[in-house]
């Protein structure tokens, strides 16, 4: 049963591609899913609370500096950098604010196995998503309005309570429950990671599905911005850790994490309070983050061997 779930999860890929090529032809089949979508997600961040290990807010406590450094750079250069991608390119107010929005989110849970395919520091990577996830409730919100009032208004407080409901509660729920029930709980932890593919494939998929009136529209400065804001997000990130003197390991686990944004939440939330056509460059950003770690991931894990970048 575990080596199915870990080759269902490998072919990751193949399922967004498959799930986007099925969105194209039978929309009709997905679009009336959309009222499901957030008990999916909260289902899938009660997953992520149930796989938590203890350990890994011990770890948030040693490493309070690099936590802190970690955190104000996953919410300062990627919401920044989104929004400076949007200017340039000029788009309209729905995929500047679908833009800014993916930069506004926390962390992606897929950044921690990111970092480890990739020789990183998987212990850092795991407290940075945990502790941006918790702040995602303020942060989210407070970025987009702060950055993007100008082009749609932006319900604050409607935001706050979708990333409490959808996020922060089921995830201390799964942490509670796997604390309290640690051994019966433990056996049905290991399917929450196929949760987690297949949400992010049906996100995908039924974004795809309902915006079908708008494909047409887009051209290749999207798949441009998406690619330049993973870029800049990857850069930066690396180039925060070599500023404040962290070692190889923790400068790739900064750069994956801030990379690889939560755009699974940013769909949702713009399908929640906005409309579909802002909740497109979320899932261009998706296909863009899995063609750069198809990159990223060899070559770092090649050179694990290395003592110093």
């Amino acid at each position: 049963m575990n080596r199915i779930l870990t080759i269902y999860n490998q072919l990751f890929v193949l399922w967004v591609v498959l799930g986007g090529l099925a969105a194209l032809f039978y929309p009709e089949y997905l679009i009336p899913l959309k009222g499901y979508m957030e008990w999916f997600f909260a289902l899938t961040m009660f997953g992520v609370g149930m796989v938590l290990n203890p350990h890994d807010f011990v770890n948030i406590f040693k490493n309070v500096k690099v936590i802190i450094v970690g955190v104000i750079a996953q919410f300062t250069i990627m919401p920044l950098a989104a929004f400076a991608v949007a200017k340039l390119f000029s788009f309209d107010r729905e995929f500047s604010l679908g833009l800014i929005l993916t930069g506004s989110a926390p962390g992606a849970m897929a950044s921690n196995v990111l970092s480890y395919l990739a020789g990183a520091d998987v212990a850092y990577s795991v407290s940075l998503t945990t502790v941006s996830t918790f702040l995602a409730p303020i942060l989210t919100p407070l970025l987009t309005l702060t950055l993007a009032h100008t082009l749609l208004e932006v319900p604050f407080w409607g935001m706050f309570f979708s990333v409490c409901r959808m996020v922060l509660l089921p995830l201390l729920l799964g942490i509670v429950l796997k604390h309290l029930f640690h051994e019966k709980v433990e056996p049905i932890s290991r399917i929450f990671p196929a949760i987690s593919t297949t949400f992010i494939v049906f996100v995908c998929a039924l974004v795809i599905a309902l915006n079908n009136a708008y494909l047409p529209q887009i051209d290749t400065w999207i798949f441009a911005a998406a690619v330049i804001l993973n870029l800049l997000g990857l850069f930066l990130g690396y180039t925060t850790g070599r500023i404040f003197g962290f070692d190889k390991l923790k400068k790739r686990a900064l750069s994956i994490e801030i990379g690889m944004q939560n755009a699974g939440l940013g769909s949702v939330l713009a399908l929640k309070h906005f409309n579909e056509k802002v909740a497109l460059p979320a899932v261009i950003f998706v296909f863009v983050c899995i063609f750069s770690a198809s990159f990223l991931v060899p070559l770092w894990s090649r050179s694990r061997s290395e003592s110093a970048d």
